[in-house]
């Protein structure tokens, strides 16, 4: 478990922010499943359809148990989350590398973020990847989410690949950092 001193950012500090593993089936995931609709609202009102915009919670579910997942936690309220997985995709060339991991489940409660909480869980799984001996941590996202390219090109992401899945209405960049 990692303790946080504070949110960062803007705003002053609200309260500590803790991360620790996603603790199923004690973490709600239906509560887990609401803040991932939430926190990637925006993006489906500027018509990018995430799979984490509509997703059920066993859907979520399914997702965390494939991978690692953590919370970002105020007092007892989860306001943030993200999930690794180290284990190979055959849909996507650049995940299927055995030195390539990557994350997904990504977001942070919207009155929150521009804090540091979402930067917190992007560290945390780049440190975890590199214990698990992964030489590459990547991503996808929405080709015209531009904001969030550049924010991931901003700690160290590059594109490296293009992709098309059959749950979204656009191509995806495929971006990945050298650990």
């Amino acid at each position: 478990m990692i303790q946080q001193e504070g949110l960062q950012g803007d705003s002053p500090v609200v309260s500590p922010v803790r991360i620790r593993r996603l603790n199923l089936p004690e973490d709600s995931v239906e509560e887990l499943t609401e803040l991932l609709h939430r926190s990637y609202a925006p993006l489906a009102a500027a018509g990018f359809r995430y799979y984490a915009t509509h997703q059920g919670p066993e859907e979520t579910r399914e997702r965390c148990e494939r991978g690692e997942s953590y919370v970002a936690l105020i007092d007892d309220t989860i306001v943030g989350t993200i999930t690794l997985y180290d284990s190979h995709s055959e849909d996507v060339p650049w995940y299927s590398r055995p030195d390539v991991g990557y994350f997904g489940q990504f977001g942070v409660e919207p009155s929150l973020q521009r804090r540091g909480i979402g930067q917190q869980l992007l560290r945390l799984v780049e440190d975890r990847a590199r214990q698990l001996g992964l030489r590459e941590l990547g991503l996808d996202t929405a080709e015209g989410a531009r904001h969030l390219i550049e924010w991931y090109q901003r700690e160290g992401y590059r594109i490296v690949a293009h992709h098309s899945w059959s749950v979204t209405n656009y191509r995806s960049v495929i971006m990945s950092r050298t650990l």
